[in-house]
């Protein structure tokens, strides 16, 4: 199929956005249009090859979606999320709508952090920094009914913003016309492949890690650490990752579905369950999410399970540092805060947490971007005190984490946004995949329960590619 010549303009090409990582260096330039019948597979399927993004809350319809790179914010060190937030602000003051306004339809940087500042990227992180957002060059929007797509473009000089607005329409219209006239059909019917899965972390190192944690806990003031380990997975073809997230979204619709693929093929995706923070104005929402055990085959050994995990001294005491810590942080900043008293058991497909919904309004309206320094990382993925932690893992864990535990999600123009604990998560890289899981390490952990409890969690990214367990 011939695509209109709109479509290959040279201002409205992504590869002119990749260069352009100081926002200063042009005028955003926005337009959206409705687009009826177009669908996420639609979309994420025909941007193979060019970087894609995808988010949707659990138990929300409303996704968000994108391809190409407009503009790109990058920062590195102790100082990376004010950097992010001086660069975002610079871009949107300056931006300029065209036509519709709706606040879910405006541009909006999709992204995240390293789960350390001190990150130097390896070979599995290589298209990844420390701090790495990206406003999409094409914005694809679903809420209820409705779909929207929007054009984002950096433009060098805005004299005639009529003018530039017809251009960016005409490509814009291009553009949907040439997704809609080659839908593909979607479903998910499992692809035959051949997988060659390692784990790299013996039981036997993970016994000795896990007693050495507890070993520092009775010397020092450490009081939890959570430890993480890996699954290496090489596939005979490239990675398919529309059909794992097809198999995610259609699996873990609790969870917020999510993928970053900044460079084509090099792609970082999940189903996580625990929000970070998530804010509008001054209002937030977040949680502490800790304590774990299987769901049950039938209702009485899943209530049976539930009533365990929620009894639990073990359990709870983990559970009760992560809701203290995030008490302390957040009262400093707040005009309302409420935390109950006692957990829910908060029950997903394969797994059941006890998780403390934390509601509160803040003193003055900050931004999404202090909120995600100050909670990260909890000790639901660092540990407490969190200093003690982090330099726990830093010695002794073997694997760079890369951005799993880390703080992923959006901003908009507001400041405002939704981050969430990149758990239950795995990067790929052409024709590998590396997945993780953790386990929160406290003074009477057993390492052979931890481990089939890290099992566990990586269930879901092993079924996303059709690799069952092991």
């Amino acid at each position: 199929m011939k695509t209109n010549p709109a479509l290959d303009k040279e201002w409205a090409s992504p590869e002119v956005g990749e260069k352009l990582n100081n926002p200063g260096l042009g005028q955003l330039v926005s337009c959206s249009i409705p687009a009826p019948g177009l669908k996420l597979d639609t979309f994420l399927k025909q941007a193979e090859g060019k970087s894609r993004f995808f988010w949707q809350r659990g138990g929300q319809d409303e996704l968000y979606a994108g391809f190409g790179t407009a503009v790109q914010l990058i920062a590195w060190g102790e100082n990376r999320f004010q950097e992010i937030e001086q660069k975002a602000r610079q871009l949107f003051e300056q931006a300029q709508i065209v036509g519709e306004h709706s606040a879910p339809i405006l541009p909006r940087l999709f992204g995240g952090f390293s789960f350390r500042d001190d990150f130097t990227a390896d070979n599995t992180w290589a298209a990844f920094h420390p701090a790495h957002f990206v406003l999409p060059h094409y914005q694809f929007v679903q809420t209820g009914d409705s779909s929207w797509l929007t054009i984002n473009a950096l433009i060098p000089e805005v004299e005639n913003l009529d003018e530039i607005g017809l251009e960016l329409h005409e490509a814009l219209v291009a553009r949907y016309q040439y997704l809609i006239g080659n839908e593909r059909e979607s479903n998910l019917v499992e692809k035959a492949s051949e997988f060659e899965v390692r784990y790299p972390m013996p039981f036997e190192i993970w016994e000795e890690l896990v007693n050495n944690a507890t070993q520092t806990m009775v010397a020092s003031e450490l009081n939890k650490v959570v430890l993480a380990r890996v699954c290496e997975i090489k596939a005979k073809n490239r990675i398919d990752i529309c059909q794992a997230l097809s198999f995610l979204n259609a699996t873990y619709q609790e969870c917020t579905r999510f993928l970053f693929e900044p460079r084509p093929y090099h792609a970082f995706y999940g189903a996580t369950p625990e929000i970070l923070i998530r804010l509008e104005g001054k209002d937030f929402t977040t949680m502490a999410l800790a304590g774990s055990m299987p769901r049950g085959k039938t209702a009485d050994e899943d209530q049976a399970n539930a009533g365990e995990l929620f009894s639990s001294r073990k359990e709870r005491h983990e559970h009760q540092l992560v809701t203290q810590a995030i008490r302390r942080r957040l009262e400093p900043v707040t005009s309302h805060l409420n935390i109950p008293d006692a957990p829910d058991v908060y029950r997903l497909s394969y797994i059941q947490h006890l998780m403390t919904p934390i509601t509160g309004t803040l003193n003055k309206q900050s931004g999404i971007l202090p909120l995600v320094q100050l909670l990260h990382p909890t000790p639901a993925m660092g540990g407490s005190p969190r200093d003690l932690a982090m330099d726990f893992i830093r010695e002794n864990e073997p694997v760079p984490r890369g951005w799993y535990a880390a703080p992923v999600g959006w901003i908009d123009s507001q400041g405002d946004g939704e981050f969430i604990v990149a758990i239950r998560s795995a990067v790929a890289q052409e024709r590998r995949v590396w997945c993780y899981a953790g386990a929160g390490i406290v003074l009477d952990s057993q390492p052979d329960r931890e481990w089939h409890e890290t099992d566990l969690k990586f269930q879901p990214m092993l079924r996303a590619l059709n690799v069952y367990r092991i």
